[in-house]
């Protein structure tokens, strides 16, 4: 099969996750195939396979598109003003990709770009004192609570007035700043 057009000539992994994101949000997901990518590129889907490993590829791109969106940590910090940081960006970000942001849920970590953000929660865990068997378990907990309430945000599952949204969310972070705090006693 013949490259068409430019070939794989100054194709960059970056350029094919910019058309892959870009696919995703104007048409979800389904949109995104390796055909279709290389149809937006002018080249064959073959060429692709230099950047990413199939449609699977293609979606844990998108995963790691949205991690980079995550606002690099700042260990200078108080560990608790760090969390909110985070947080706060995660939330951002499932307002910025409502559809695409329910991948954090079924995809996997693979680049290092997307395990950024988990490496700086377990980093935090560690600056507030939690013992070190429980971050990994305590990161995964505060990751997928952290994801969910965001997400249901993003897809308008909570109702009320945003000063109502938001009294959820400082709830939240008490409840979670709490929990920290009492295994760094331990």
């Amino acid at each position: 099969m013949k490259t068409r057009g430019r070939g794989t000539r100054g194709l960059s992994r970056d350029e094919v996750l910019d058309v892959t994101m870009a696919l995703a949000e104007r048409g979800g997901l389904d949109a995104v195939s390796m055909r279709a990518v290389a149809d937006r590129l002018d080249v064959t889907p073959m060429a692709l396979y230099r950047y990413v490993d199939g449609k699977q590829g293609l979606l844990d791109g998108l995963v790691e598109r949205m991690m980079a969106e995550m606002p690099a940590d700042r260990p200078d910090l108080p560990w608790q003003d760090r969390m909110r940081a985070f947080a706060a960006a995660i939330r951002q970000v499932a307002r910025r990709h409502p559809e695409l942001f329910l991948l954090m849920f079924t995809r996997p970590t693979v680049t290092d770009e997307a395990r950024r953000p988990r490496a700086a929660v377990q980093d935090m865990l560690r600056a507030a004192g939690v013992p070190e068997a429980i971050v990994p378990p305590l990161q995964r907990l505060l990751d997928t609570v952290g994801l969910g309430m965001a997400a249901s945000e993003a897809h308008g599952r909570f109702s009320g007035t945003p000063e109502e949204v938001e009294e959820v969310y400082q709830l939240a972070e008490e409840i979670f700043i709490q929990a920290i705090e009492r295994y760094a006693s331990d």
